[in-house]
């Protein structure tokens, strides 16, 4: 997906959720299935910096996060 979007960042994959339960992230049930809630990490040599959550309004989510990269 980084590749084909050409994203100038990494995006983490978990399918089975493990990151969800080892860090009590939210989740939601769906269709018999488990989804992460909206969310944004901000993660730096592998440590959680930041935690955006709940995402609203999510038009907006992409502004937020850029401030607070600015800002930091």
């Amino acid at each position: 997906m980084v590749e084909r979007l050409r994203l100038p960042f990494a995006m983490l994959s978990d399918p089975g959720l493990r990151l969800a339960d080892v860090l009590g992230l939210p989740t939601f049930d769906w269709q018999g299935g488990r989804l992460f809630k909206r969310i944004t990490l901000i993660v730096r040599d592998g440590v959680v910096e930041h935690v955006f959550y709940p995402v609203f309004p999510p038009d907006a989510h992409a502004g937020q996060v850029l401030d607070w990269l600015r800002e930091h």
